[in-house]
């Protein structure tokens, strides 16, 4: 569950979204949407906590996994490598790990070190690190003899499909996608869609692919009129829930000013007559 507790967020003289407070619930994914220039990617990166909130506060899981969206980020590391770096916890241990290895002499303190770093490795399925990944890449068409290659040596749709299994590897608690269909064939998004929908944690997307929306999303957070509104079920019902509440704000401004025209219209009639019995000017 991500909680999100009167967030402000301006650029300038420009009010994107104000004392906002939306909970996303655990087993529901959420697609983010909103008018270009809404704030969905700042309020994506103020959920991922990449920048903070100028108002509020943002409850997260320990575990998320978050689509990144620098593609040389990681390209000193192998494919297989940059996948694992999903799990910060499991990558740092097996880090470690290697580094006391290379000692030349372990002392009793490293023999000690090792024992707990084996004991993260396995609660974190370490040992099944590299199968896991392989299996997340196979699924998002990157074949197995690219897998021990550096990402330097990929082209720019591949490191995207890596970063998004990188995103999905560990058990996050949590997934924060943004534009994840990008560079994506038709296959690998029906691959893609088939595990989000397995997936038991939260997920946060934003995505212009209103289809990969309505096939995934139970709920839709749509940034609108410096708010946030949840509605129930894909973005057709988003759409279909909104331009009903709109048609009514609509009609009730419309059924007010006829009130007013009508008061209006009373009170210059009140008017008349008052004059008429007073003598006076209307």
């Amino acid at each position: 569950m991500i909680s999100v507790s009167n967030v402000t967020m301006r650029y300038g003289s420009k009010l994107l979204f104000e004392d906002v407070s939306v909970t996303f619930t655990t087993g529901r994914r959420y697609g983010l949407t909103g008018p270009n220039g809404a704030g969905k990617s700042t309020f994506m990166k103020v959920l991922t906590g990449e920048i903070d909130a100028q108002k509020g506060s943002v409850v997260r899981p320990k575990k998320i996994g978050v689509l990144k969206q620098d593609q040389y980020e990681f390209d000193a590391y192998r494919v297989i490598d940059t996948v694992i770096m999903g799990n910060k916890g499991l990558w740092a241990a097996l880090e470690e790990r290697e580094r006391i290895y290379e000692k030349a002499e372990l002392t009793d303190e490293d023999g000690s070190r090792l024992g707990e770093l084996e004991g993260i490795v396995g609660d974190e399925d370490g040992y099944e690190a590299e199968s896991n990944a392989a299996v997340l890449l196979q699924g998002l068409d990157i074949p197995d003899e690219v897998h021990e290659r550096k990402m330097s040596e990929l082209q720019g749709g591949q490191k995207v499909r890596v970063l998004l299994a990188q995103a999905l590897f560990g058990s996050p608690e949590a997934l924060l996608l943004d534009e994840p269909t990008n560079y994506l064939d038709l296959e690998s998004i029906h691959w893609l869609q088939d595990f989000l929908n397995r997936y038991n944690g939260t997920v946060i997307t934003i995505s212009h692919d209103r289809h990969f929306l309505n096939n995934v999303c139970t709920n839709i957070a749509d940034i609108d009129y410096e708010t946030i509104i949840t509605y129930n079920g894909g973005y057709d019902d988003m759409v279909l829930q909104k331009t009903s509440i709109r048609t009514r704000i609509e009609s009730q401004n419309e059924q007010r000013e006829k009130k007013i025209a009508q008061l209006n219209d009373f009170i210059a009639r009140f008017s008349a007559v008052h004059s008429e019995f007073t003598g006076e000017l209307p």
